[in-house]
Formats: structure tokens, sequence, C-alpha cells
């Protein structure tokens, strides 16, 4: 019964967003809101978006349409999973897929790492990536402090005004990842549209906004100096470099881009005719960046279409399912470690 799945976007105003998801990807939004980000494949449980209910993407394709990922977590098992495990104690499912527009430069921030997580109640791992969809002439992102910069200057430096200049700005290009493993400071510039790929929290500790005010209060957004100082890692070591890997054949090509505890990301891409089965026995997600794909399983009539902009979840259980590239196309693909 299960099959490819397309879920219905959550979009989410943001003081630093923009009309990139309208103009780039055709989706239906008013031309007058600041649209800093679509929630394309989400399960969060009480507490965290609502107070009373879970927060789940409501999905919109096939027989099962109108279900939410986590009833069809709670129906399917490992039929949807595999062996992948759930997160937390409330058996939420293991990622966090949007996409980001930067109108403005986004907050200094950081995610904690999780010994801090463990230690603080309500505080949640978070290691994510960017790849960059597309962006304006001279955008760049902030990651990683600069070489020598210590917690007691990077604390005097919030309180100079100067916090952007202690992290190092990098230039951005269009097909560039970047990995953000949690305790990195960082902070998505403006101009920059990407899709994200993360561990499911959004526990965020901002150091500097740009002096920005939110114009629904009147006043600067919330900083949280002290916890951000305990999360960001000051030990001057270099992260190890990402094995990426590179497989081309005649008609497709896999580069991995990035690789997290959680998650793998890879780019693929295929021609424009190729047809084959879809092999896999875990969960599989697609980003499809160019062109369009048809993806079919054997017990549903309909297939599923995914264009440029469609994120699509691969169940792990699909009966003879197959891909079918109708026009050249690339995607990322994001699986799980089990």
């Amino acid at each position: 019964m299960l099959y490819p799945m397309i879920f219905q976007p959550r979009y989410v105003d943001k003081i630093w967003g923009g009309q990139k998801l309208r103009t780039i990807l055709n989706q239906p939004i008013d031309p007058a809101a600041k649209i800093g980000e679509s929630w394309e494949l989400y399960d969060f449980p009480p507490g965290v978006v609502d107070k009373n209910a879970w927060a789940s993407a409501r999905l919109m394709n096939g027989p099962l349409a109108g279900k939410t990922l986590h009833e069809l977590v709670l129906e399917y098992g490992k039929q949807l999973h595999g062996d992948v495990k759930l997160v937390g104690e409330h058996g939420q499912f293991p990622i966090l897929i949007k996409f980001l527009d930067a109108r403005e430069d986004l907050s200094v921030q950081v995610h904690p790492p999780q010994s801090y997580a463990d230690t603080h109640p309500g505080a949640h791992l978070k290691n994510e990536a960017w790849y960059v969809f597309q962006h304006d002439e001279g955008s760049r992102i902030l990651k990683g402090l600069k070489t020598g910069v210590t917690r007691e200057q990077f604390k005097q430096s919030i309180e100079d005004g100067t916090n952007e200049q202690t992290i190092n700005a990098i230039p951005v290009k269009d097909g560039e990842c970047y990995y953000l493993p949690s305790g990195t400071v960082h902070a998505l510039g403006a101009g920059c549209f990407v899709a994200e790929v993360q561990t499911p929290s959004d526990t965020t500790y901002r150091t500097f906004d740009f002096n920005r005010v939110d114009p629904g209060t009147g006043k600067p957004r919330e900083l949280h100096v002290e916890q951000a100082l305990e999360c960001i890692d000051f030990s001057g070591k270099e992260a190890p470099p990402i094995k990426k890997k590179h497989e081309a054949g005649f008609f497709a090509t896999v580069t991995k881009l990035a690789e997290a505890p959680q998650f793998t990301i890879e780019k693929v891409r295929m021609n424009e005719g190729v047809e084959q089965a879809i092999p896999y026995e875990q969960p599989v997600v697609w980003i499809v960046l160019s062109g369009e794909v048809e993806l079919s399983v054997g017990n549903i009539k309909e297939p599923t279409r995914a264009g440029v902009g469609t994120t699509v979840l691969l169940p792990a259980a699909m009966r003879d399912a197959k891909v079918k590239v109708l026009k050249d196309a690339s995607w990322l693909e994001v699986t799980f470690p089990v």
C-alpha cells in the first residue's frame, strides 16, 4: 500500500524572509508575505510547535492523502521507517527538511551539542546542512570561528557589536553544500536560497541579530548569550573533512555531499529516458533540484510525478518501485544510518 509520498509544505513568516519560494519554485505565496521557511517534511510532538497536538506534515498524494506523517508512522511502523530509529520518547520521524529564503541575514546562532542537550531539559541536538539552490551576487554565509578566537573574545564581541567579525565569511556558490554540526556558530547570509536537511530540532541560541527590531514588538529579538557560550565549540579543532565520493555511470552520477551521524546527503543526476528499479529497503528522501521524474509502485495505479522543488519520502516497503526520468534530472538523496 505504501508509495512515494509528497506532503503539504508549511510556510513560515520570518522577519528576514522573502519571495523566492514564489519566484523560483512557483509556490502559491502571498506576494506581500515574508516567507522565510517552507517546511517540506516535518514531525514534531506536542509542545514544540503546538502546545496540545502533533505538528506533522500532511500527505497530499495517493490513496492515503490527508493522513499526517505521524499518523503514517503509527499505522505502518517499520513498513514506513524500516530499521531507522525514531527520535525521542514520542517516536518522532528522524528528519526535518526545509527550504530557507534569506532576504536578509539570519541571526548569528548556534545549536546545542548532545552533551549540552543531555543536561538541559528542552534542549535538543541539531546537526544540519545547507545546499545552495540559488544565491544573489555577493552572498555569503558565516560558518565557524576565526582561528584563535576565544570564549572571552567572542563574548566581548557581542558586547561591542562586532560579533560578525569573529566568524569566517564564506562566499557561496550554487550547488555547494555546507555541513553545520552542532556547536558551530553560523548564519545564513542575505540572498541565499537553500535546501536544509537537519535533525528534527529547533533549539537555537542567538548571539547577534544585526541590530534588527521586530516590527511586531518594536524591540530587538531576544539573544541567548549564556546558553550559546556553553554550546559553541571553542576548541579550535577543525572538523574532519567529509569523505566525499563520486560515482559515474553512463546514465547517472552520484556524489556524496555531506555526512552526519543522523543522515547522509548525496546528489544524484540521471539522464532523460532512464528507467530503473528503486532498490532501497530503508526510507529515503529525495529533494528534486532540476528536471522531472515519475515514481511508480506495483500496487498503485497512478504514478507520482516530482518536479523542481518537490520533496518526496520513499517508504521502506514499496512493491516493485521504479523511477523514470521524464527530463534530465538531479536531486538530493537523504539516507539514514541503521
